[in-house]
């Protein structure tokens, strides 16, 4: 039996989300322009963190797999929307763009769910990640002023990831929880193998 041990590449999935989540809203504050956005956007938050999503089917976690490889995508996307429109390809209207946020809202709320059942920091993180999303929605289709008050939740949101980061990566190197994820807000049942999930962000986290 090979007990070899493997990185947890949720560490990886947190830091791309957290970070390109951060500088968006960063740049949406009007404290930044668009170019460090569009390149952590398809570097990080979009190549790293699909690659993230990628690992974590081979660690058997459905939630990680998903999540990392939808937001990767989601990121990937966003920044094609931006070089089409700088390059006057295809111009995506505000609506457009609501559009867009609204499917990925839809998708959200169903990891939001699923966070219940892991831990209090990933269900605070989903929690605000519906409601950046709710208010973007809201922003893109006639209340341009909940753009601003999405910005300072989907900050909130950016820090919440980077804490389970932080507590995955000093908790592993110091042999024991510094810092605490919480427990899950819906205690799950014993699962059958069929349909199991054991997220590694969980697992090693707490």
């Amino acid at each position: 039996m090979n007990s070899t041990k493997l990185g947890n590449p949720a560490v990886v999935g947190l830091g791309g989300f957290g970070l390109t989540t951060l500088l968006l809203q960063i740049h949406n504050l009007g404290l930044c322009g668009i170019g460090p956005v569009l390149a952590m956007g398809l570097v990080f938050g979009g190549g790293a963190q699909l690659a993230a999503g990628l690992m974590e089917q081979k660690m058997g976690n459905n939630f990680g797999f998903a999540a990392f490889t939808a937001y990767g995508a989601f990121w990937l996307g966003l920044g094609v929307i931006w070089i089409c429109n700088h390059f006057g390809i295809y111009a995506s209207s505000g609506t457009d763009v609501g559009w867009f946020l609204v499917v990925w809202t839809l998708f959200t709320l169903m990891l939001w769910v699923a966070s219940w059942f892991i831990h209090s920091a990933m269900a605070i993180t989903f929690t605000t990640l519906v409601a950046g999303f709710v208010l973007l929605d809201l922003g893109h289709f006639g209340f341009p002023v909940l753009n601003t008050v999405a910005a300072y939740v989907l900050i909130v949101c950016a820090l919440c990831a980077w804490y389970m980061l932080a507590a995955i990566v000093i908790n592993d190197v110091a042999g024991r929880a510094l810092l605490p994820v919480g427990k899950a807000w819906i205690s799950a049942k014993s699962a059958t193998p069929a349909v199991s999930t054991t997220p590694t962000m969980q697992a090693d986290a707490a």
